[in-house]
């Protein structure tokens, strides 16, 4: 693999810069599964490029011996050809572009659904540490630029056959004034790479204002209701204007590169072009060439540099297709954006117990640790609540049963075995989590409840919307369960949705329950009838409670105290009141008066 320097860093991800090379081999391995698309596409190519030859150097013939001549059998002869010729190219052109587009959309696709793949499995720190909508921008827009990359390559290598079929038409016409011809040719050089290197760099710096911009939309409108709050739409405003205005200004940088380019490359053809009409109107008037020859000449003259354009054009296509497969072989190769890893055992025998060891853990770029040497056992059947002053390590160790982070130091063995040695899958499939921050997808409700491994009928949604207390109001919404809820159930109150998460979990039939603060953020009524419906998930199943309101575990069968990242205390309800001086002072707070 090439050498990759940090150069950008683009929100908290950064971008390695890779060689073209490397690259452009990077990309022909997403096209090896269409290869004979591009085997034909490129034959295709190399026959168009003949065929322009073959259209220049018919000229000579129609105007010498039909024009000059008059040969009846030359006017009979020399259309056919020419329409064969253009037909011949019509057929090779279409396969070419059609082959060459339809398998950029299948390489487009193939990389967007590994791109995909790649980031759902990563852990969730990765995704705390990075912006939704830069990821977005990598895995929606930036693998467009790969499936462009051979193409472009094609038409690079189908041009350059061009002018060498049309370099040889007017080296075999007259080689002296070929000579004069092609002088100018070398001064393209220097406008190609300039101008084409110019545009690899406008195309990086315009997909990351591109991924910036696609973060403030993203943002804005997910905390539209903060926005609103705090009368902040006009803040909102310029912010966009702003990155608007960043990202139209590199775009213009983009589009004079482009034209300046342009305009060299015609303008280098302007000057070949005149000499070529003083040596050859010379040598046609002094009678030592003849008007066929100097027409078919200047034709292929003239076809040479639209060809040398196109070049010119297709390698800025390709510069700004290595910009975008740069990022997008960024995230799929990048050694430090890593996949969650899990072990090989299944977890299948029944729920035994739950030991924690000694655990500690940080957050990165801390030195005070969110858990400093937590010890605590849950056997099967028990209810365990977590309670303790915001900040104390509650969600965090709640974060480490299922492996959303990995301990540091110490061990969490799930039925004597250590977390890591279990598959992820079967790991999290023993697992239900609640938590105060309901999420539901923009679906109906009863694929929302049904989002759970397996085939699950009518039935079993109904039978666990009823345990969950959320059937009645269902049948009330205007299109029951079939009812689209929204972006995060916005359509649904705080408890209803609540308790459609609780139906989620019932139909999922866990041995373990995770509930993280479930009620806090409801109001008295909802939290009623949600602690009813959690009644209900906590039944027959071992369960771990972490409680901001007392009043909801005091029959726990144990209770543990946490204050900052340490158990100061576990026992039942009354023993604590006794003996551990936080919990007294929290059940006073709560129950004052």
């Amino acid at each position: 693999m090439s050498k990759k320097k940090y150069k950008e860093i683009e929100g908290d991800i950064k971008l390695h810069h890779f060689s073209n090379r490397h690259l452009i081999w990077r990309s022909f391995g997403y096209f090896k599964p269409h290869l004979w698309k591009v085997i034909v596409a490129s034959l295709s190519a190399a026959v168009v490029s003949a065929t322009n030859g073959g259209v220049a150097y018919l000229v000579k013939p129609a105007i010498d011996e039909i024009f000059v001549n008059k040969d009846v059998d030359a006017l009979k002869l020399i259309p056919v050809l020419f329409i064969g010729v253009m037909l011949l190219k019509g057929i090779t052109r279409f396969l070419q572009v059609y082959l060459m587009n339809t398998t950029n959309l299948r390489v487009a696709k193939t990389l967007r659904d590994h791109s995909y793949a790649k980031v759902v499995r990563l852990p969730m720190r990765f995704f705390e540490e990075s912006r939704v909508g830069l990821l977005m921008s990598r895995v929606l827009g930036d693998v467009g630029g790969v499936g462009g990359t051979v193409p472009a390559l094609i038409m690079i290598v189908r041009e350059t056959l061009t002018v060498i079929g049309l370099i040889g038409v007017v080296l075999w016409q007259d080689a002296y004034l070929a000579f004069w011809a092609l002088l100018v040719l070398p001064l393209a050089v220097y406008p190609f790479f300039y101008f084409g290197n110019k545009l690899r760099r406008i195309g990086r710096e315009s997909r990351v204002r591109a991924s910036t911009i696609n973060t403030l939309v993203q943002e804005s409108f997910s905390g539209i209701r903060v926005v609103k709050a705090f009368a902040n739409e006009e803040a909102e405003n310029k912010r966009f204007v702003r990155q608007s205005a960043d990202l139209v200004r590199i775009a213009l940088r983009g589009v004079l590169a482009s034209e300046l380019s342009s305009r060299f490359m015609e303008l280098i053809g302007a000057f070949g072009a005149g000499l070529v009409i003083w040596y050859g109107g010379m040598q046609v008037i002094e009678g030592h060439s003849t008007p066929g020859t100097f027409f078919s000449f200047m034709a292929a003259i003239i076809m040479l540099y639209d060809p040398i354009k196109k070049i010119n054009t297709s390698y800025q296509d390709l510069q700004k297709a290595l910009a975008s497969a740069e990022r997008a072989f960024d995230l799929l190769d990048s050694p430090e954006i890593i996949p969650e890893d899990g072990g090989t055992l299944q977890v299948e025998q029944p729920f035994q117990r739950l030991e924690i060891q000694d655990v500690r853990f940080f957050y990165p770029g801390t030195t005070v640790p969110a858990l400093d040497g937590v010890s605590l056992e849950i056997r099967q059947g028990e209810r365990v609540a977590i309670v303790g002053p915001s900040g104390s390590g509650k969600t965090t160790l709640a974060n480490l049963l299922p492996r959303f982070y990995d301990v540091q130091e110490g061990a969490i063995l799930l039925n004597g075995k250590p977390l890591s040695d279990y598959t992820l899958e079967s790991l999290r499939l023993t697992m239900g989590i609640v938590s105060q921050d309901t999420f539901l997808f923009n679906m109906t409700i009863r694929e929302n409840i049904g989002y759970v491994r397996g085939e699950h009928t009518q039935e079993d949604i109904e039978r666990a919307a009823r345990a969950a207390y959320a059937h009645e109001f269902i049948l009330e919404l205007p299109e029951g369960y079939d009812t689209v809820v929204g972006e995060r159930g916005t359509k649904l109150s705080g408890g209803q949705k609540q308790r459609i998460t609780i139906a989620r979990a019932l139909l999922k039939n866990p041995p373990l329950m995770i509930l993280d603060e479930a009620t806090s953020a409801l109001d008295t009524e909802s939290e009623r009838i949600v602690q009813k419906a959690l009644e209900n998930l906590m039944a027959d199943r071992t369960s771990i409670v972490i409680a901001h309101r007392l009043s909801t575990i005091l029959n726990a069968h144990l209770i543990v105290v946490m204050e900052h990242g340490r158990i100061v205390g576990q026992g039942r309800h009354q023993q604590l009141l006794r003996t551990c001086p936080l919990y007294q002072k929290l059940y006073e707070m709560q129950f004052e008066g």
